[in-house]
């Protein structure tokens, strides 16, 4: 048994996970589980550079990270970095303070090496469900980019394309700084043209339309799947391997696309951070839906964080 800390850096979201890990039985249990929204990705779009607040936000979360995972005692941490931190001219600065946080330089992982740890982390648990088919399409929608993964056991392929719902929101459904509320019909037309052309992209590499059973990850997805259980509260163990219709996405996507913002956040299993942003997220999650004529997505919590802390273990 191997006590191990992973922290995934995206574009919208920074994540902790402390475990502890037994490759003999295939078993990672959690001691730990947490996300921060810190919005790193705000603005890269646009300026190409990583702004000075968001850096702040995910400084101040990885110091608090840095206290958990002295408190469990953790033997290694491994700390994987994604599409923002990717794409920015002023990385290095970026670097330089998780580093000096966390004693750990970040590794700034491809699209690929960031689509095998989601395919690992989602698809590990699923291997002795004979009632879900392979291969698997795992579909990770993250801020800046959204991952795709077929295989059955080991990965068959994999691509990574830049329409995560941060940048879809502010490439597409931001005017003079402020998130059009709700989205025009051409701001959806032009948003659903982008994702189109980008699953256009994906299956030049990756045989989508060959999956027998779809995975998604990641909070769009999950926020997805507690609206569409009408949960309470946001609900981990409801949500990790629910079940979510074909129609039911799309009757909730179009309802996100047209809501105001107090009426998603009115969404008592909304995260806060997640009200701007979780409709470009939806759409790119239909959109896949539709492309590959998928009647149900297996929403999954275990994700690029736990793929991460099997490669330290």
């Amino acid at each position: 048994m191997t006590r191990v800390a992973a922290v995934d850096c995206g574009t919208n979201s920074i994540r902790l996970l402390v475990a502890d890990a037994d490759p003999g039985t295939g078993e990672l249990t959690d001691l730990d589980r947490r996300m921060t929204i810190v919005r790193l990705g705000q603005g890269v779009d646009r300026t190409g550079r990583l702004a000075p607040e968001a850096l702040q936000r995910t400084f101040a979360a990885c110091r608090e990270y840095a206290g958990i995972i002295k408190e469990h005692g953790a033997e290694r941490l491994r700390f994987v970095a994604t599409s923002a931190s990717r794409d920015a001219e002023n990385r290095d600065e970026f670097v330089r303070g998780v580093l000096d946080i966390l004693g750990v330089e970040p590794e700034v992982i491809s699209g690929d090496q960031e689509a095998e740890f989601s395919f690992t982390g989602a698809t590990k648990e699923l291997a002795g469900r004979d009632h879900l088919p392979k291969p698997y399409l795992v579909v990770d929608i993250g801020g800046g980019s959204t991952e795709f993964v077929v295989g059955d056991d080991q990965v068959r392929a994999a691509r990574s394309v830049d329409i995560g719902c941060v940048r879809m929101t502010e490439r597409h459904l931001v005017r003079d700084g402020v998130v059009s509320d709700p989205p025009t019909e051409q701001q959806i037309a032009a948003m659903r043209a982008d994702i189109e052309a980008a699953l256009d992209l994906a299956e030049e590499t990756v045989p989508l339309r060959e999956a027998r059973t779809l995975v998604g990850l990641a909070g769009s997805v999950t926020t997805v799947s507690a609206i569409a259980q009408e949960l309470p509260e946001y609900d981990s163990a409801a949500i990790h391997h629910s079940r979510v219709s074909h129609d039911r996405v799309r009757e909730i996507t179009e309802w996100l696309l047209r809501s105001t913002h107090a009426e998603r956040a009115a969404v008592p299993s909304m995260h806060p951070g997640r009200v701007d942003v979780i409709g470009a997220g939806a759409l790119v999650l239909l959109s896949i839906m539709e492309r590959i004529g998928a009647e149900e997505v297996v929403v999954s919590e275990h994700d690029i964080l736990d793929g991460i802390a099997w490669s330290v273990a």
